[in-house]
């Protein structure tokens, strides 16, 4: 499937294509740009540094790979969405740091839903106890616009739906419990290149695809 066509079937399911680009030189990512692609997602800090220097300036940076809370600083100032939070702490400093920039950065939480021990990510017991906590009713420089997370990487397209169903749960409690009266609590970013028609049927708004547009 090329771009054009992914593109254009997601944007007709209102999904938004987060264009993976970890590892791809930046003439690969001047090909989706001129193509019209616009958001771009990188796991590591240091290669979206480089990258952004050497792109346009309206392409829309999202950190999706795991952050810490030391390398936040230098992604501040002009990150637009950061899909990787995964505790209290590292919030107050995306807050801190966002105050310092002038900015308000939109983050999705992240949850552990897959059968890896090695993936981050939060559980229900701690996201609420940091929706509930006074340290983040006291943030004004963070948004939080839903969640993120991702299936196992398994053959059984069963349980990748099953973890995909227990995403979309988790957020519908979230919006429920602590987000009624906020429209921008909607994005559900699920979804690779292996996954993302089952992650599209069972709610994602947001997809991160890299191999399938960069083979």
């Amino acid at each position: 499937m090329n771009y054009a066509e992914l593109a254009n079937r997601l944007s007709q399911k209102n999904v938004t294509l987060v264009a993976v680009s970890k590892t791809q030189p930046p003439e690969r990512l001047l090909e989706l740009y001129q193509a019209g692609q616009r958001i771009f997602g990188e796991n590591r800090v240091q290669e979206m540094l480089e990258k952004r220097v050497a792109l346009p300036d309206d392409i829309q940076w999202h950190l999706i790979g795991h952050l810490q809370t030391n390398k936040v600083k230098a992604v501040a100032p002009f990150v637009r969405m950061i899909h990787s939070v995964d505790s209290l702490r590292l919030l107050e400093e995306i807050d801190r740091q966002a105050q310092k920039a002038g900015r308000v950065i939109d983050c999705l939480l992240q949850f552990h839903v897959a059968q890896e021990e090695t993936k981050f990510g939060l559980d229900e017991t701690e996201a609420w106890a940091l929706l509930r906590s006074p340290e983040f009713q006291q943030m004004q420089h963070i948004r939080i616009c839903g969640i993120m997370g991702m299936a196992s990487f398994s053959d059984d397209l069963a349980l990748v739906r099953s973890e995909f169903k227990t995403l979309k749960n988790i957020f519908d409690r979230l919006k429920h419990d602590f987000f009624t009266a906020a429209p921008y609590f909607r994005e559900i970013s699920m979804g690779m290149s292996g996954d993302w028609d089952i992650a599209v049927e069972e709610g994602s708004t947001m997809v991160r695809i890299g191999s399938l547009l960069f083979p």
